[in-house]
């Protein structure tokens, strides 16, 4: 259905990632849902390894300038956009020197997960959420992709709760086969900073118990890669939250 406002909140998306199934689905989604009339933003971080001059990003600044508090530390949120090349279709950058800067996405080069993933994930699903509602753009439709993206729901019915700007809006969750990682042990009392407690993922808090913890507050689950490992497909077949098989990009909008 045209005319429609989709939000794609997405942590790889190809050119800027290159390689994964993730960053191409979400390529193509969000072009088809563009070309066929809607109107069509993406969101996600801007980690070290995306070029800023190749791809022309560029500060809003408008739109940065605020600081979102975690741990009880003041972090600024900068925001920058681009056109995705080639096309009329923009890419926000959920930017701060603190958690985006690295040139490693969640690991070291010694493959060790990086201690502040929790609070990455955390100024990110809070600093696209606050951005949205700076823009005065209100979605239809909130389609998640990657672990990170998966805290936005959660806040969005916990932290959020009484905000009404996006009490109308779909939220679709995309389940992919991403490498799992512990997260810190303190992120209960760092989101209990934010009012939010008694989530399942806090007793053994990972990225994937937190993606299967966020198919509870979100109107659709669907898989993102055709076959899920065993502890994700698990999650997937158990949740109570109606959901989709696999689907070409060509059905996609069927979720819509």
């Amino acid at each position: 259905m045209p005319n429609q406002k989709i939000l794609y909140i997405t942590t790889e998306m190809y050119p800027y990632q290159e390689d994964t199934n993730m960053a191409a689905v979400v390529n193509k989604m969000a072009l088809k849902m563009h070309n066929e009339g809607n109107d069509v933003r993406v969101f996600m971080p801007r980690f070290g390894q995306i070029s800023e001059r190749k791809f022309q990003l560029h500060e809003v600044i408008r739109l940065s300038g605020m600081n979102i508090i975690i741990n009880d530390l003041d972090q600024p949120l900068i925001i920058k956009v681009a056109s995705l090349p080639g096309e009329r279709l923009q890419v926000y950058f959920i930017d701060n020197e603190e958690y985006f800067k690295r040139k490693q996405y969640y690991f070291d080069d010694e493959g060790k997960a990086f201690d502040d993933n929790d609070e990455r994930a955390i100024f990110f699903a809070r600093g696209v959420i606050e951005t949205i509602k700076k823009l005065n753009w209100v979605p239809d439709v909130i389609h998640l992709n990657g672990w990170m993206a998966s805290f936005v729901p959660i806040y969005l019915k916990t932290y959020y709760e009484s905000d009404t700007y996006f009490k109308d809006a779909k939220i679709v969750l995309s389940l992919y086969n991403e490498k799992d990682a512990a997260l810190d042990q303190n992120i209960a009392a760092k989101l209990k900073f934010d009012n939010i407690s008694g989530l399942k993922a806090l007793e053994n808090p990972s990225v994937k118990t937190f993606v299967a913890d966020s198919m509870n507050y979100v109107d659709m689950v669907v898989k993102g890669d055709e076959f899920l490992d065993e502890d994700l497909d698990k999650a997937f077949n158990e949740t109570a939250t109606p959901k989709s098989e696999y689907l070409d990009v060509n059905s996609i909008n069927q979720l819509y």
